[in-house]
């Protein structure tokens, strides 16, 4: 039998209910994040007739942006740096300094003398550069309820940054692809770990 719209309970959660993990990390720094869901449909017309017959539905996009609050690091490239990308020689020698002792050091490593010699794998040190992660949201509020929602397969597209001496907080904008989004749900047995506020006290 379905429950009612009456007697079934909702949850909610403010921002700061919520933590975010990039590829299983957690991301301190993140302030916000905002996403948004567009399809191509087009209306389909024959003769004689002003109105549309249907609707045809085409290809699905999702983009969205993250906000980071600045610190003295990058904080996605800091923790996501373990995650390499295979990168070309001589740019990885331009990041790190081509006359540098790790410059020499990638170098000496990387030339084997194959067919691949000229690339190897590297930590990323744009965020564009950062293979796909999932962003995993996770929710639980002072009553004990947890929700989640997820966005799959995260490619970071853009980044900018900027100072001025009105601002107080100097921030971080990114923003990213994706392939997927799941919705917020709740987590089954959830209401197990709730508190009884009423025998509490």
């Amino acid at each position: 039998m379905a429950v009612s719209e009456y007697t079934r309970s909702y949850n909610s959660f403010s921002g700061v209910d919520i933590q975010a993990t990039f590829g299983g990390k957690l991301i301190g720094e993140l302030q916000g994040v905002s996403y948004s869901v567009t399809r191509e449909k087009a209306p389909i017309y024959t003769m004689g007739s002003a109105d549309p017959r249907s609707f045809s539905r085409g290809k699905r996009g999702i983009a969205g942006t993250l906000i980071f609050t600045v610190f003295d690091r990058s904080s996605i490239i800091d923790v996501m740096k373990e995650k390499k990308f295979y990168a070309h020689l001589s740019d990885i020698q331009k990041s790190v300094g081509e006359e540098g002792p790790v410059g020499r050091q990638v170098a000496e490593e990387t030339l084997s003398g194959d067919v691949f010699s000229d690339n190897a794998w590297y930590p990323a040190w744009y965020p564009d550069q950062l293979p796909p992660f999932d962003i995993v949201l996770t929710a639980a509020n002072e009553y004990g309820q947890i929700a989640l929602m997820t966005i799959w397969s995260v490619e970071i597209l853009n980044e900018g940054s900027g100072i001025s001496i009105d601002d107080i907080v100097t921030e971080q904008e990114m923003t990213f692809v994706a392939r997927r989004v799941s919705p917020w749900s709740p987590v089954a047995g959830d209401a197990d770990v709730s508190v009884d506020w009423k025998n509490k006290y």
